[in-house]
């Protein structure tokens, strides 16, 4: 009865997204809104384990020549994009942040909705402590920072910082914190202990504190500036 529920809600789905028939601001004559609630709560509710990509793939092959041409990446990623809406409402009542779902969302590979609750979840868990807030503000600042110096300088600052131009203790004490906590984060994330991955993350706090507090990235050396932006980029 689950196969056959959601094999029904995302044919109906799937066909209409290639037709062009999608639900306005102004009505939903088909339905379409609760077809993917309907699939929702289904994959929720019985905890399955099952990435949406694939399927949205299999329903549309099913049609063969029936639609024409579709362009299935678009067709997948506003699909997702509209279910990722769906699961605001449904998480509503549970106080969930609408911001926290469109961040994982935003990940652009995350179509397992058992999995992406649980990174919503961690994610809401670690921003609802102290050093989870702090380091968001750190977050913040840095990103911005190193945005807004790209954009002036018209050059990016994504590749690793050397260790060889670290002369503060501070922005040393930070680099040498990076490379172990991505390490760490990723091997978390693989396994999928969200929590983990979180608590490394905490774990930055003090050494980013430390290095705002006591670097000026904006100095007047290039290279050592260059090298600033390129370790905040990290």
């Amino acid at each position: 009865s689950i196969a056959v529920a959601l094999a029904d809600k995302l044919d109906q789905l799937v066909c209409f997204w290639a037709i062009g028939e999608k639900p306005t601001g102004s009505g939903d004559p088909f339905q379409l809104r609760r077809a993917a609630l309907g699939v929702i709560r289904i994959i929720l509710e019985n905890d399955l384990r099952i990435a949406l990509r694939p399927l949205f793939t299999d329903a549309l092959h099913a049609y063969g020549s029936l639609i024409g041409d579709v362009d299935e990446g678009r067709l997948a990623g506003d699909l997702l994009a509209f279910f990722a809406d769906r699961l605001k409402v449904h998480l509503k009542e549970q106080g969930v942040r609408h911001d926290l779902i469109t961040a994982v969302f935003a990940l652009g590979d995350e179509d397992d909705l058992v999995r992406l609750l649980a990174r919503v979840d961690a994610l809401k868990t670690f921003l609802n402590t102290e050093d989870g807030a702090n380091l968001l503000t750190a977050y913040k600042r840095a990103s911005n920072i190193v945005r807004i110096e790209e954009k002036r300088d018209g050059r990016a600052y994504d590749g690793k910082a050397d260790a060889d131009q670290l002369s503060a203790e501070q922005e040393q004490g930070l680099y040498e914190a990076l490379g172990p906590a991505q390490d760490r984060i990723r091997d978390a994330l693989a396994s999928e202990h969200f929590a983990d991955a979180m608590g490394v993350l905490a774990g930055l706090r003090a050494p980013v504190d430390a290095f705002f507090d006591h670097v000026q990235v904006n100095c007047p050396e290039a290279e050592l500036r260059a090298n600033r932006l390129r370790l905040l980029s990290q």
